[in-house]
């Protein structure tokens, strides 16, 4: 048995699902065809010029990444341009290329959690927590010997999924009770005449965005002329979905000493890591955000850690936060601080198609972080 791109793909877009993109993302599949078999899948942050050569050298079926080989308005892929000739290369050589961008940012577990249990931290929640899906509760009432197939037709549209369960409902029986006036075509009763009938009060959620959905296979299924039933709009629940992770290090440690452990614990670069505040201040509670973080730095001032790590920090914001009273920083190089998701996501392929014909995953060891050299003079 050999998986395909097609059964990759839906793994992935359940670890990773598209709907927690930003909208001015561009993730999941860039090439490839979704009926090609799938053996080696080669996982890196970014798709270089030299991973890529890696990829097709090991014969890789899929190289999936987490940055965007094309992001900004394209209007061209031809193989006169520097990333036109490697979806040229990829296309030739037959390797597929998948996105997993910001809906592995904010997924659970993503891009964050990888990083902050690299570094030890455990208790994970989010900086910034999505919401769960929107969801409405349907309240639908239907004579008893109609209750199979308007379940069924609900079902089918959508509703009572619950987790990883599916066709969820509650049944409670009851009489209805309607007169049906002139211009009625009743199903069951007369105009003019006063109708009882034994109902069942049919209790589903479903996903908000499927509401037209439902509605019109609750109204084709429903055997009344106008079906009675309510729609309630749940209310937000957190969940552990959302950008960013703040969580707890087993000891306390001096600043210092994190920063040390921080670039102990992630792949060594140029740029190393930087620490922002008083070296010997205890750090327990960190916040953590792979990629560029600064968008958070009020945020987590407000969660009252001891420090935030993530990458890209500029000069002033940084100064200006620490003026302010905000926690201890921890600068990382940007690729540093995502290379341990490319394990992450090994792992959920793994599990999912470790028992499948030829299957084989890697992390490129590669370093594609683009600081190649550094200099600190020494007085």
């Amino acid at each position: 048995m050999t998986a395909t791109l097609r059964e990759v793909i839906e793994v992935l877009d359940t670890a990773y699902p598209p709907s927690l993109a930003e909208s001015w993302d561009s993730v999941g599949l860039v090439t490839g065809d979704p009926d090609d078999p799938v053996r080696k899948v080669l996982l890196a942050v970014d798709a270089t010029e030299a991973v890529v050569d890696q990829a097709l050298e090991w014969g890789g079926d899929l190289l999936l990444v987490h940055h965007p080989l094309l992001l900004r308005g394209v209007d061209t892929v031809g193989a006169h341009t520097p990333k036109g000739a490697l979806i040229h290369r990829l296309i030739r050589g037959g390797c597929a290329l998948f996105t997993a961008h910001t809906n592995a940012d904010r997924a659970d577990p993503g891009v964050s959690d990888a990083l902050a249990q690299a570094l030890g931290l455990t208790g994970l929640r989010p900086i910034d927590p999505k919401p769960e899906p929107a969801t409405d509760k349907w309240v639908v009432m239907v004579p008893r010997q109609a209750s199979g197939p308007v379940r069924a037709a609900l079902f089918e549209a959508g509703a009572g999924a619950l987790g990883n369960y599916r066709e969820c409902c509650w049944t409670a029986s009851g009489t209805g009770q309607f007169r049906p006036v002139d211009g009625a075509d009743p199903s069951i009763g007369a105009v003019g005449e006063l109708e009882r009938v034994a109902e069942d009060r049919i209790e589903v959620i479903a996903p908000r965005r499927a509401r037209a959905t439902v509605l019109a296979a609750l109204r084709s299924a429903h055997p009344y002329e106008v079906p009675a039933f309510d729609v309630f709009e749940l209310a937000e629940l957190p969940s552990n979905r959302g950008l960013g992770r703040v969580g707890e290090l087993p000891h306390p440690q001096t600043l210092r000493e994190f920063t040390e452990t921080v670039a102990a614990a992630l792949p060594p670069t140029e740029w190393g890591v930087r620490g922002a505040g008083d070296p010997e201040l205890p750090i327990r509670t960190v916040a953590v955000c792979g990629g560029s973080g600064d968008s958070f730095l009020g945020k987590v001032s407000a969660l009252g850690v001891d420090a935030y790590v993530t990458a890209d920090l500029r000069h002033h914001p940084a100064d200006e936060h620490l003026r302010s009273g905000g926690p201890a920083l921890v600068d990382v190089a940007h690729w540093a601080s995502e290379q341990p998701w490319c394990a992450q996501a090994s792992a959920i392929l793994d599990e999912a198609f470790g028992e499948h014909d030829g299957w084989q995953s890697r992390v490129t060891d590669l370093r594609t972080d683009p600081w190649t050299t550094a200099a600190r003079a020494v007085r």
